[in-house]
Parts: C-alpha cells; sequence; structure tokens
C-alpha cells in the first residue's frame, strides 16, 4: 500500500513494511522477513556502479550490509511517517541516536545548548566526549527569555527534551523554533516521550528529532534501538556522512522487532495514557500525594502547552509523595506488579525512586525534602495498580 499523506497514521503503520509478492508465486508473508546480511552482492558492475552513484548523491543505497537492506529500509521509513521526516537514520539505542545528531551537526570549537530538563545522559557525554572534543555545552531552562543569556558567538544548536525528562515539563517548541531560526541555531529535540505518534516536533518547527525506539516503538522491553530523522536537505547529507563515517548499524532482527511493535503502538500508548489518567486521578486523591507531573493530567504547568502541540500522551508520570527518603524506599520495594527500572514504553509497568540529585539541574523542579517517584504505567488493569499502590503506601506509612 503506498504511503499518502490522506491516509490515518494507524492505517500507515498496519501497511508499512508489509513484504512484496513473488513475481512467480503471486504470494507473500504478511510480515516483511527479517533480512540478515553483511555482504551485497550485484548482479553486474553497472548495477554496482548505480548503487555508488546513488549513495554518492546522499540517497539511500546499499552496497555494504552495515546500512541494512529491506527490513531496515522498512523501519527508516515508518519513522519518517511518524515523524513527518524525509530520511530517517538508525542507531544502536536512544543514547547513540543523541550523539550521532550532535556530532552531525557541531565541530570542535562550536558551542550548543542543552535544556536543563534533557535526559541526562547527555551531561555524561558532555563530560566525557563533547569536551575532550572542544564542545562547549550550557545547560538552562528551555526558554526563550532563559536561553537568549546563553548565547555566544560560536553558539550552533540548541537541544532540548518535551517533555523534559523525570518531570515531564512541556516546551514551547514552536517559540524556541522560532529563537533558534532568529540566531541561526539547530534546534534538535529528544521526542521519545511523543515517538512521533502524538507529538511531532518536526512539524512544530524543530529541525531534528531524536527517537529512542527502545521505548514505545519496540514496546515490548525486547531491543535497543535509536533513530534520527529530519527535513532540511542539509541537515540530512550531515546525517548521511556523518552515520556513514561512524560505522552506525543495527541487527535485522531489531529492525523486525521495532516493525512488529510499531503496528501496535496506536493501541499500546492510547491504552497506558488511559491507564495513567486514572493512576493521576487516584493519586489525586491521596493524602500522601503533594503533586503529580503529567502533562496530559490537567493541572500539570504544561497542561495547556500539551492541549495545543501534542494528540494524545502516554504512560509515564512522575508524582511528589510526602514521604522521607526511607518512607519512599517502603513505598518502592512493596510494589508488586511495578517493575523497579530504568526504561519504559514497553508493555509494564515500571517504578522508579528519582535521587534529588539528578533533580536539581532542573530549574523546573521546586526542591523539596518530599520523594519523587516516576511510573510508567503499563497495559496491566489500573485496578490492580490502584490496589498494589494502597498496599505500597500503607507499608509506607508503617515504619
Amino acid at each position: 500500500m503506498a504511503n499518502s499523506s490522506s491516509v490515518h497514521l494507524d492505517t500507515q503503520l498496519q501497511h508499512a513494511g508489509t513484504a512484496p509478492f513473488d513475481p512467480v508465486l503471486g504470494a507473500a508473508p504478511v510480515a516483511l522477513p527479517s533480512m540478515r546480511t553483511s555482504t551485497v552482492r550485484f548482479q553486474n558492475l553497472d548495477a554496482l556502479e548505480r548503487a555508488q552513484t546513488d549513495k554518492a548523491k546522499g540517497e539511500r543505497s546499499v552496497t555494504y550490509g552495515r546500512v541494512g537492506m529491506d527490513t531496515h529500509a522498512a523501519l527508516e521509513q515508518i519513522f519518517c511517517d511518524l515523524e513527518g521526516a524525509d530520511r530517517a537514520f538508525l542507531a544502536s539505542s536512544g543514547l547513540g541516536a543523541i550523539t550521532l545528531a550532535l556530532f552531525s551537526v557541531l565541530n570542535s570549537g562550536d558551542h550548543v545548548m542543552v535544556a536543563d530538563c534533557a535526559y541526562g545522559p547527555v551531561r555524561y557525554l558532555d563530560k566525557t566526549v563533547l569536551g575532550r572534543m572542544n564542545i562547549e555545552v550550557s545547560y538552562s531552562r528551555a526558554t526563550v527569555a532563559d536561553l537568549a543569556d546563553q548565547l555566544r558567538p560560536n553558539t550552533r544548536v540548541l537541544y532540548v527534551e518535551s517533555p523534559g525528562s523525570l518531570l515531564f515539563e512541556m516546551l514551547d517548541i514552536p517559540a524556541l523554533a522560532a529563537f533558534a531560526r532568529q540566531h541561526n541555531l539547530i534546534l534538535a529535540t529528544d521526542n521519545t516521550w511523543g515517538s512521533g505518534y502524538v507529538y511531532r516536533p518536526l512539524d512544530l518547527g524543530a529541525d531534528i528529532s531524536v527517537v529512542a525506539g527502545t521505548k514505545y516503538v519496540g514496546g515490548h522491553s525486547d531491543l535497543m534501538l535509536g533513530a534520527v530523522m529530519a527535513k532540511d536537505p542539509d541537515i540530512i547529507r550531515r546525517l548521511n556522512d556523518t552515520h556513514y563515517a561512524m560505522g552506525y548499524s543495527i541487527s535485522a532482527d531489531d529492525a523486525w522487532l521495532a516493525i512488529r511493535g510499531a503496528r501496535t503502538l496506536p493501541i499500546r500508548m492510547r491504552q497506558t495514557a488511559e491507564h495513567a489518567l486514572e493512576i493521576c486521578r487516584f493519586l489525586a486523591g491521596r493524602a500522601e500525594v503533594a503533586r503529580i507531573f503529567h502533562p496530559a493530567w490537567a493541572d500539570d504547568p504544561g497542561h495547556a502547552l500539551w492541549q495545543r502541540d501534542c494528540t494524545g500522551s502516554n504512560g509515564m508520570l512522575s508524582v511528589e509523595l510526602k514521604l522521607d527518603n526511607a518512607a519512599a524506599r517502603r513505598f518502592v520495594d512493596s510494589l508488586t506488579l511495578f517493575g523497579i527500572g530504568f526504561s519504559w514504553g514497553g508493555f509494564e509497568s515500571l517504578v522508579q525512586l528519582v535521587d534529588h540529585a539528578a533533580l536539581r539541574p532542573h530549574g523546573y523542579w521546586q526542591p523539596t525534602d518530599n520523594a519523587i517517584v516516576r511510573l510508567h504505567i503499563g497495559l496491566e488493569s489500573p485496578q490492580d495498580l490502584i490496589a498494589d499502590m494502597t498496599r505500597a503506601l500503607e507499608m509506607a506509612a508503617q515504619g
């Protein structure tokens, strides 16, 4: 089925990456097989030279297995459909995709402004690699007023995440895009939260969108994957050159798993979003709760931006509990239906006790002695999750 802007994204995701019919048999499997290869062979030298010419033009052309064949190309197209992009480049993890994006548009001596709510490992990338490459990094609230104070003559890139990591601070991407254009900056954003299905930063003016396909696109907590998407031809060329030069590759089997996950992305995201709101309503009625961080929640400060820019939500939320550290640890350890882990976006519910040290760089956070707990609400029955949390809160209070 051909892609069409008139076809709903839900439909596109069901028909993307399907296997072509065998020209002799007239039959085909529904799902495109995992096409594994290292060596790509050509019918003749003319075919090889055509592929090399196309590759030199920056087109997606396969001359070696590292780029991937039909399975990889199908997943790249899915990311383009999700994000409204012209090209997508795959990486072995979300952090790998962030690295690809930054390395593609930064040179030694450049300065990049990073939203203080961005994914924590970006700071580690800065500390261990970017600084060594003489790339300057500064952090601030991602508002036009705050960022204006961070501008330098060598500023080239603005890197943000919306909603922000840990506390889900909604950013005004159209305003940030206008600011970036005014100062000739490239705006790159981590869109793992929206994954293109409920949030499309490229349509709002961003130049680069980064997604950890490990999360909602894969959807089953069984693969590692990143992707970088863009529309602008010059940025695409720079991504293409860097992607090839750095030897980025993912396995065909992981690409196949991600295609499978993308087919159920619509129903999984809608369902986890509904469940998360049920959990928010439960938490709002508990005396132990001081604040809920979830942009789809009407009391969240970013709710108006979420309503304007998003078409849905997901299962991520954080909650400030009026508990000290010992009580918060009892709460987390008493949960039986929530796994303790750092990832999210899968079918299962997860919990993480957030270290205040990780929150201190976030200007959005109002420091307090209360515990912050991050939850990913999965596909379990919300009633069972609520019963589990009720028991855990009772255990936390026992001391």
